[in-house]
């Protein structure tokens, strides 16, 4: 009977077994749970484990999850600076985790919040760049004013050394006129004006009497030295690269020409705190050939004069002399009439060599100096205006210069006098772009239409404009090899000069 009582109790326990085994394979899984009212665990097929910061502190959560919606959608929720969830799926795996723990798995900063920073960190972030640009700025001051004093320093220093000098050339110097001067240094070896040490006793002894031009490097005036009368061309600051430039070229030996502009000094002076540098020149009181040609219209003689002068200083210009003490080939690279001075006899001196190229054939050496600065943009020619100029080719720099003499000749023929008739002064293209034309205006107009300067139907009636129109088209070739040389211009301009005097005669 005893035994019987053990044999049921046991089946009853196998039974009670094998039901929990039955409900344990449903797949959920007992998890630890703090919320559940009546129990401290719940059923679920994951657990989990999360924490929550918000306004009223940090709250600390253990439950499980059945739905496999809400399953992927919590458990998958990246951390936050104010969340975080850990998932697992084993028997009673969240009963070892703790607020500490999750608390590691938030980021140190608010994602998309700005960092609140203190009141001494902000101050530190505005005045450090204030401080930084304060000493940056006093950092140019001190280095500008160190580079002026520099220069005033190196010319007070050259004034010491050169004192005793200056006095014996200033005593040597006396009464002399200009032309004396220039005529005695033809032959000391100092390039086309006075030797440099009298080039700077010359200097300071000039008077500025009126300013009688202004353009884009400075401001010409018209001085005195001793009664004469001299042009100083005063070179504003940022352009000292053009009065460096300018000095060298003048300097160069046998350049003087009559029609090229007499150069007699260039010196870097210090007047009212600033420096200023100076070139001085013959001056030359019909201005130049763009404001004489618009005050006045010239005669069939003067007007082929006039351009014979320019072609003459023009091939003076490229040509190279050769010997000891030679002088290079030199293409102007800016031609033009403002460029051009008219003197008392109404001939022609190219002038401004800022912007010009030298060739020497010895060394075969290209010099191109240090300028930035091109051309006038009316003046261009098409491989300037399309970039296809050859810049290693000395040649190209010459060509460049018939092309503007071209343009020269056409606007001396406009006011060239022909049975009564004159045409008004117009620059180069007046028809065809604005006052002040673009690169792209020329560009259009010279290179892709080839339009040229417009001929008046007189000009053809006249034998000698009509010569000078066939002149000046053979310098317009788009081609820049089939264009005239200056020698030939000049040859041409002779021979068509021969041919004006012989109708006089005849």
């Amino acid at each position: 009977m005893d035994r019987c009582s053990v044999h049921v109790l046991l089946l009853l326990l196998l039974l009670r077994g094998l039901q929990a085994s039955a409900e344990g394979s449903d797949g959920q899984l007992s998890c630890l749970c703090d919320k559940c009212h009546q129990a401290t665990q719940c059923h679920g097929t994951q657990c989990f484990s999360s924490i929550k910061i918000g306004g009223s502190g940090v709250a600390f959560e253990r439950g499980c999850l059945m739905d496999p919606e809400k399953i992927r959608m919590h458990c998958s929720t990246p951390s936050s600076f104010h969340y975080a969830i850990l998932c697992c799926s084993q028997e009673m795996c969240n009963s070892n985790t703790t607020a500490r723990s999750l608390m590691l798995l938030l980021p140190t900063a608010p994602e998309g919040e700005p960092v609140r920073y203190g009141v001494e960190t902000l101050v530190l972030f505005i005045l450090g760049p204030v401080v930084v640009l304060a000493l940056l700025s006093l950092v140019s001051v001190l280095a500008c004013r160190r580079f002026h004093h520099g220069r005033l320093q190196r010319l007070q220093e050259f004034d010491t050394e050169q004192g005793a000098i200056d006095g014996l050339i200033t005593s040597n110097v006396g009464d002399s006129t200009l032309a004396d001067l220039l005529d005695h240094s033809c032959t000391s070896g100092s390039g086309s004006g006075l030797p440099f040490l009298v080039q700077r006793t010359v200097a300071r002894q000039i008077s500025l009497m009126e300013c009688v031009g202004k353009g884009r490097y400075g401001e010409v005036w018209r001085g005195q030295w001793q009664g004469e009368n001299v042009a100083v061309k005063i070179f504003s600051s940022r352009d000292e690269k053009s009065w460096f430039r300018e000095t060298e070229i003048y300097n160069t030996v046998l350049l003087r020409h009559e029609n090229i502009l007499g150069f007699m000094a260039s010196d870097m002076t210090s007047r009212n705190s600033s420096t200023q540098l100076w070139l001085i020149t013959h001056y030359h009181e019909n201005g130049s050939l763009y404001d004489y040609l618009q005050r006045v219209a010239v005669e069939t003689t003067e007007g082929l004069a006039m351009a014979a002068s320019v072609a003459c200083g023009l091939v003076h210009l490229h040509t190279e002399i050769f010997g000891t003490e030679g002088k290079p080939a030199i293409a102007h690279r800016d031609l033009k009439s403002k460029n051009i001075l008219v003197t008392k006899e109404l001939r022609c001196c190219i002038a401004d060599l800022g912007l010009a190229v030298t060739h020497s054939q010895a060394d075969n050496l290209l010099d191109v100096g240090n300028n930035p600065k091109v051309g006038t943009k009316r003046y261009m020619a098409p491989e300037v205006l399309d970039e296809s100029i050859q810049t290693d080719c000395f040649d190209a720099y010459k060509r460049v210069d018939i092309w503007a003499f071209g343009l020269v000749l056409w606007e001396i023929a406009r006011r060239t006098y022909s049975n009564g008739i004159v045409e008004e002064y117009k620059p180069p293209f007046y028809d065809q772009v604005p006052s002040d034309p673009s690169f792209e205006d020329m560009r259009k107009v010279v290179c892709v239409e080839q339009q040229r300067p417009f001929i008046p139907n007189r000009w053809f009636s006249d034998s000698t404009l009509s010569a000078l129109v066939k002149l000046m088209k053979e310098c317009w070739y788009q081609n820049p090899s089939a264009r005239l040389t200056a020698l030939r211009i000049k040859k041409t301009l002779d021979k068509i000069h021969s041919s004006l005097e012989k109708g006089k005669e005849s």
